[in-house]
């Protein structure tokens, strides 16, 4: 039986349940979830690996229209996504309405199979969803219109079986053992931003980027230094917080899963800084990781 291997990107809105669901195909925590949108800012690949098939997972940031330099690299990330994947999964959530015609315009005049995935059916009626299923496939035509719940892991089993389908025949593109292109130190930056994400309220968490400063692995214990970025003073003594309280808060609670996920002792040490309107200055991007 031939090898398969392939590029599957998920594109969709914010809040449509991307990164879960990314998360439950990988089998690992690869995209950070929060309850608020937009929590996605990178391309991040997660890979499953069989002795037949390489399913390479790429989650993009949600689709939006662009409201400066930030959010107009997070929307290049998607394009790209939709320009060289074998797959597309447009994940929905099922009580959204998806009324980005140059999305849906794009994905009509794409040559990869595209596949429309109803998320969050646990939260509506089986009208409702038979419903969306009509809409999508009138709309799209795809591949295959599939009714999941990443949440509860509903027809995720479905889901990797139409990709491993739909792949084309290829060698690997990673080693077999890997699970990500993503270095340990993105991961710990991710895990710092989630807690931030969690932590405050408005316009805190995306006015923020976390840079990782230090990180050195000693034999019992990795010693992490990382600078919580921020664009203006007030944002960074609400960030801090009465007497560091609640910096002091992030760093804890992101040290704990930083144990977790490096199975290591972890000292964090949390540094805030001020860059005004970094969002919109391509040095930073670019060193930020945003523009290439």
């Amino acid at each position: 039986m031939p090898h398969k291997a392939g590029f599957v990107s998920l594109v969709g809105k914010p809040n449509a349940g991307k990164s879960t669901l990314m998360n439950a195909l990988v089998g690992e925590n690869m995209s950070i979830v929060t309850p608020k949108a937009q929590t996605t800012r990178h391309r991040i690949l997660g890979i499953v690996n069989s002795d037949d098939y390489q399913i390479v997972f790429s989650d993009t940031p949600g689709i939006i229209t662009p409201k400066y330099g930030l959010q107009e690299s997070m929307m290049s990330f998607v394009k790209d996504s939709l320009i060289d994947s074998d797959i597309i999964l447009l994940v929905t959530d099922v009580n959204e309405r998806f009324d980005e015609s140059d999305v849906i315009e794009k994905l009509q005049h794409i040559t990869a199979p595209v596949v429309v995935l109803i998320n969050k059916i646990d939260k509506s009626t089986e009208d409702a969803v038979k419903d969306k299923i009509a809409y999508w496939q009138q709309t799209l035509n795809p591949k295959a219109v599939l009714a999941v719940s990443a949440l509860h892991g509903y027809n995720i089993s479905s889901v990797l079986d139409i990709i491993i389908e739909n792949l084309p025949e290829h060698a690997p593109f990673y080693d077999k053992d890997a699970l990500t292109d993503r270095s340990e130190r993105f991961f710990t930056t991710e895990i710092i931003r989630e807690k931030i994400f969690r932590l405050y309220e408005k316009e805190i968490p995306y006015s923020t980027e976390v840079i990782i400063t230090d990180f050195k692995e000693e034999e019992h214990i990795n010693r992490i230094s990382a600078e919580i970025i921020v664009e203006r003073d007030s944002q960074k003594n609400i960030l801090i917080g009465k007497g560091g309280e609640m910096l002091k808060k992030v760093g804890t609670y992101a040290r704990k899963d930083i144990e977790e996920f490096l199975q290591k002792k972890a000292f964090l040490q949390l540094f805030v800084r001020v860059i005004p309107d970094w969002r919109n200055r391509k040095n930073y991007l670019k060193r930020f990781g945003y523009e290439s």
